[in-house]
């Protein structure tokens, strides 16, 4: 993989896409906001954050870093590289549970298929890490967590370009099953990202 180049402006591909990540649509419970993407995995990238907040609690935290080299990558099978990465509270008795890591990886496939966004060469993983507290913090609660690790390869669409705001959306929508939300209902839309500020 190429470090990033230095260039006066992007190529219109990414920045077309770079514009998509921007304009994705999110619950109001997510707080989505940009930050400084990884400057060596490939000559083009763009990242956001977010946290998923419930009753001013941080329920759930996350990234998507969205890769672009106009070459092509022969790992990726494609120019565009999605990397996402979900943690998550859950409750520590679902940590012993051996089905939860492939729950865990149903949800990233299911969000996929439910926005439509197509995709090749998945890869990732799903962790599950419980704390428990000893000595002078023994009264403290165990805690677990849930980590969801993932990367795929967003295929093009009829008109040959990517769309990325879908790929974005399925992102927030495991981050908010992770944190245990309920569905949206049917018919509800999203709100626009509120990116500087929380607005609560």
């Amino acid at each position: 993989m190429g470090a990033r180049k230095q260039v006066d402006a992007p190529p219109a591909e990414f920045a077309e896409a770079v514009s998509q990540l921007r304009g994705a649509r999110f619950r109001p419970e997510v707080f989505v906001e940009e930050m400084p993407a990884p400057q060596r995995i490939a000559p083009h990238a763009a990242a956001v954050s977010a946290d998923v907040t419930v009753d001013g609690d941080d329920v759930a935290t996350g990234r998507l870093v969205v890769l672009y080299d106009p070459d092509g990558n022969d790992a990726w099978q494609s120019t565009f590289r999605c990397v996402a990465y979900v943690r998550a509270a859950v409750e520590p008795e679902m940590v012993t549970d051996a089905l939860l890591g492939g729950v865990g990886w149903t949800w990233l496939m299911e969000a996929l298929g439910d926005r439509g966004a197509d995709f090749l060469a998945p890869s990732g993983t799903v962790t599950r890490v419980v704390s428990e507290s000893f000595g002078g913090m023994a009264d403290d609660d165990a805690t677990a967590e849930i980590e969801i690790r993932a990367s795929w390869s967003p295929v093009p669409g009829p008109g040959g370009t990517v769309d990325v705001t879908r790929h974005a959306e399925a992102w927030g929508e495991v981050l908010c099953t992770a944190a245990g939300l309920p569905p949206v209902p049917p018919g509800v839309v999203a709100m626009p990202t509120r990116r500087g500020q929380r607005g609560r």
